[in-house]
């Protein structure tokens, strides 16, 4: 298979930092702060409640009174956009934290071990990256029931072997440095130069390519959703909007999908790009 020309797009992200536009991230930063503060005080920016219905209003277009129009139901689209950022974003956020936390512990162990327990834990990991995380997730569904909490326990171990395995080689490199020697030799022993000195040199990098792991997790959780997996109806949710738009997309009504789609697609593309700034500022490159 040939490989085809590398898109505009995909050209400026992989960039050096050097070359990479400075206007790209500072509008990354400030779209993705204002889907955030939106999220948050989400009563005080929602023109309506997300939930109330309207039966004369279906499908309504955008106007002075519903500025994005309405839906299937009659509730205000920019509502419900709104609101949906809430659980659109708490989702992937505690994915990130979780794995990060289990990830960086496992591959602390791992790094700073050796031994039979990097070799068990190496072949664990193996055996975790075999399945998809959305495998895993929808699995998790099938056994403990539809909503948020099930696929974010379930992302979050399958996410964790990605940050485990980035930490042991971050580890394992710190450990043949020569002020691991030195500590040594004054008598402080292997857990406290481990907690206390390598991990902090090792969690600024994990933690800066942790955050590329949140977009792939919005999007994945916003077609769990979109699968009707997910988030449960009435609860506005971006995935869940666009699964319920699907009528009006056959009565030739767009914008109720579209609008729910866009989000995802923006705030992918701008915790990508602020991720990819933040890997180049602290030089956590992936480890060969």
């Amino acid at each position: 298979m040939t490989s085809s020309t590398p898109t505009l797009a995909m050209r400026v992200l992989r960039a050096p930092r050097g070359r990479r536009p400075r206007f790209l991230y500072l509008a990354s930063v400030v779209v993705l702060g204002a889907v955030v503060l939106a999220a948050i005080f989400a009563p005080f920016v929602a023109p309506y409640d997300p939930d109330a219905v309207d039966f004369t209003s279906f499908l309504a277009p955008p106007s002075a009174a519903h500025w994005l129009g309405t839906d299937s139901l009659g509730r205000d689209l920019l509502s419900r956009l709104v609101y949906g950022g809430r659980t659109a974003l708490i989702g992937p956020l505690l994915v990130v934290l979780f794995s990060t936390v289990l990830g960086i512990l496992l591959g602390l162990w791992a790094g700073w071990r050796g031994g039979w327990i990097d070799a068990a834990l190496s072949r664990m990991f193996d055996v975790l990256f075999a399945f998809p995380s959305l495998l895993i997730a929808i699995m998790a569904v099938a056994l403990f029931g539809k909503g948020l909490v099930a696929p974010v326990i379930a992302m979050s171990i399958a996410y964790a072997p990605f940050v485990a395995r980035l930490t042991r080689s971050l580890v394992m490199a710190e450990r043949s440095r020569p002020y691991v020697s030195a500590y040594r030799v004054q008598g402080f022993g292997g857990g406290w130069i481990a907690s206390r000195r390598v991990l902090p040199n090792v969690t600024p990098i994990v933690g800066a390519q942790s955050t590329l792991n949140f977009g792939y997790v919005l999007a994945e959780l916003a077609g769990l959703s979109f699968l009707g997996l997910g988030v449960q109806a009435p609860t506005a949710d971006w995935g869940a909007m666009i699964n319920e738009a699907q009528s009006g997309v056959a009565a030739g009504q767009f914008l109720p999908a579209i609008a729910p789609a866009i989000a995802v697609v923006l705030v992918v593309v701008c915790v990508n790009i602020i991720g990819e700034e933040l890997s180049d500022r602290i030089g956590g490159g992936n480890p060969s």
